[in-house]
């Protein structure tokens, strides 16, 4: 669930993005609108209008022209004057809010494919994505379950990071939408090495000096020696020699239950998590509203707001744009 709507704070990522953006022309960023059924409709429509948005960039929506209508009819919002449908033949009169349809993750899944086509040609300095379901995906046809894997098979590419990133916390994932039963045996060295270069080459761009980072362990403990399991000796350790050997300041193994506490979110810019739920459940604990979802390794600049299409409170009123606000202004730092 997002919380309830409120006016988004003062990014941390504002100053670094105003700098980068001080040119005659602001940059163009996609926003694709996300599952009409959800939230995103409604956090997009707030996004395009906000001040502090249009100080940076000049947004683009994109997404069912009729919908956003509906939408801000029913919550009394201005429609964006930017708006971009590829798919006019949508039906937004059969949208019903909060339930998964097989239409709505078509069009959000073809909307999401303008977004792509427009950054590669140069259209779009970026894209910034409001949030699928992938109930709704599978419905409609769409063979990826969410953004990242679709992006990185549009642009033809593999090897896709998904980094969330606050300036609390920023979490790398090896593995990410996979049953839990299945990420030991898609661990591997290089898959370890990858990720941590990408979240080093990241944080340089989006922190001050040389970071340094942690790569977690699997097992309690860090497999305490072997005692618990192998894959910090098989995979975690010789990843961090190497990491070590290219330039990154590295550490790790770290025992998951601690890899988190204060001392060590001080002392590392950014952690490596081996599957989705160790690193996304301590970045939500602390970063839900304003954090950052980042597809790296990509040819495109792509950030996302990091919650889901909160089907419980959509078309209420009820939802803060303040993630979006961050995916925007991180955005345009990251592109300009």
């Amino acid at each position: 669930m997002v919380p309830v709507s409120k006016k988004p704070r003062s990014s941390h990522l504002a100053p670094r993005a105003r700098r980068a953006s001080a040119s005659t022309e602001l940059p163009v960023i996609a926003i694709t609108i996300g599952d009409p059924a959800g939230i995103g409709p409604e956090i997009a429509l707030r996004a395009g209008v906000d001040r502090a948005v249009l100080k940076l960039c000049k947004p683009v929506l994109i997404g069912s022209r009729a919908l956003l209508a509906r939408v801000a009819r029913t919550l009394k919002l201005r429609v964006p004057k930017d708006v971009f449908d590829p798919t006019s033949e949508f039906a937004a009169a059969d949208v019903t809010p909060g339930t998964v349809q097989a239409a709505n993750g078509a069009a959000a899944a073809r909307w999401v494919d303008a977004a792509i086509a427009g950054c590669r040609d140069g259209r779009f300095a970026a894209m910034v994505t409001c949030p699928l379901n992938k109930e709704a995906l599978a419905a409609g046809g769409v063979p990826f379950p969410g953004h990242t894997e679709l992006l990185a098979h549009r642009c033809g590419v593999s090897g896709e990071i998904m980094l969330m990133y606050d300036r609390k916390i920023a979490v790398a994932l090896v593995t990410v939408h996979q049953a839990y039963t299945s990420v030991p045996g898609s661990l591997s060295v290089e898959r370890i090495v990858h990720t941590g270069e990408l979240l080093a080459q990241a944080l340089r761009r989006l922190r001050k000096g040389e970071p340094r980072i942690a790569v977690l362990g699997l097992n309690p403990h860090a497999g305490e020696h072997g005692l618990f399991g192998n894959e910090e000796s098989r995979f975690v350790v010789p990843a961090v020699e190497e990491l070590r050997r290219r330039g990154v300041l590295c550490d790790g193994p770290l025992p998951p239950d601690t890899a988190f506490a204060p001392m060590n979110r001080k002392k590392y810019a950014g952690h490596v998590c081996l599957y989705h739920d160790q690193g996304l459940i301590p970045f939500k604990a602390l970063a839900f509203d304003d954090g950052v979802n980042v597809t790296l390794g990509l040819p495109i600049v792509r950030t996302s707001v990091d919650h889901g299409t909160a089907f419980d409170i959509a078309w209420q009123g009820k939802a803060t744009h303040r993630s979006l606000v961050s995916a925007l202004m991180l955005a345009v730092t990251l592109s300009t």
